[in-house]
């Protein structure tokens, strides 16, 4: 059994032509619950998406290894059978799928085997009591009309489920009451409980922390991991802010985009009013 069950190796990835991370690296082992935290456009949940191998993101340097396996170019199907998962910051609608249906189809698709209904229906039972989500979801259109609490418990309920290795959670608590935070937070260590599972928890915010067992803290910054630290990284956090985390080159390399912006900014009102009849 490999020592780590994910190793990030130096990966660099891009959307478009515009590269968002810089030979990030990182180690998780089973059972380890791992935070990442950064500013907007820090490329958080860039580093979610190219781990389960969303097309839109082009990997362009370095590895990915998974309990042992290199699955650098491995889809996204392959890599959830091979036990990830990643919950979306906002989990899309799809009309006419019931969300008990979907959960069954992604059980027998990741698993290879088929899903026995009575076995299936029971274990569905007992983990949405553990999400207080009433019978009735399971025949409600997936996410269809449901609240943006409704539809983080019906991820919950799937991560249930389907029993990943790993877990990649994107903004899990945004626009979450405290009580649906409650709920949600149960749902994620009655997971790791059952199952010894690896979490990746990618936030800006500290709600959900709050109830978690948080063995490492890690702030990106413009695609690149700055530091790392223990469970009172996140405290720090609250109560500094990143900056003093960004290292000075980066702090330079935004100072001199900034400037460069301006005075692009300003070159193209000059050539404007040239256009329009010169200067008044």
């Amino acid at each position: 059994m490999a020592e780590n069950l994910l190793e990030i190796q130096n990966v660099s990835a891009s959307i478009g032509a515009k590269e968002i991370l810089h030979n990030v690296s990182l180690n998780i082992k089973s059972g380890e619950t791992h935070v990442l935290m950064g500013p907007n456009g820090a490329g958080k949940s860039t580093l979610g998406y190219t781990l389960m191998g969303n097309p839109e993101y082009t990997l362009t340097g370095g590895k990915i290894i998974f309990n042992g396996k290199d699955i650098t170019p491995f889809s996204t199907d392959a890599r959830a059978k091979e036990g990830m998962f990643l919950s979306f910051q906002d989990p899309l609608e799809v009309p006419g799928v019931s969300l008990e249906s979907f959960i069954r189809s992604s059980m027998q698709q990741v698993s290879g085997q088929k899903i026995k209904l009575m076995a299936f229906k029971k274990e569905l039972e007992e983990s949405m009591s553990v999400l207080n989500m009433a019978s009735s979801y399971a025949e409600r259109d997936l996410n269809v009309g449901f609240s943006g609490g409704e539809k983080k418990k019906s991820e919950i309920l799937q991560l249930l489920m389907l029993k990943p290795k790993l877990a990649i959670l994107d903004e899990t608590d945004s626009g979450l009451d405290v009580d649906a935070v409650r709920t949600v937070s149960k749902g994620i260590l009655e997971y790791q409980k059952k199952n010894n599972g690896a979490l990746l928890i990618i936030t800006h915010s500290t709600k959900i922390l709050e109830s978690l067992n948080v063995d490492y803290t890690h702030i990106i910054v413009k695609g690149r991991i700055v530091h790392s630290g223990d469970a009172s990284l996140v405290q720090k956090i609250n109560a500094e802010g990143f900056d003093q985390f960004i290292p000075q080159e980066i702090k330079d390399a935004e100072r001199r985009e900034r400037l460069a912006a301006a005075a692009k900014a300003a070159m193209d009102a000059v050539k404007m009013n040239a256009a329009n009849g010169g200067l008044s």
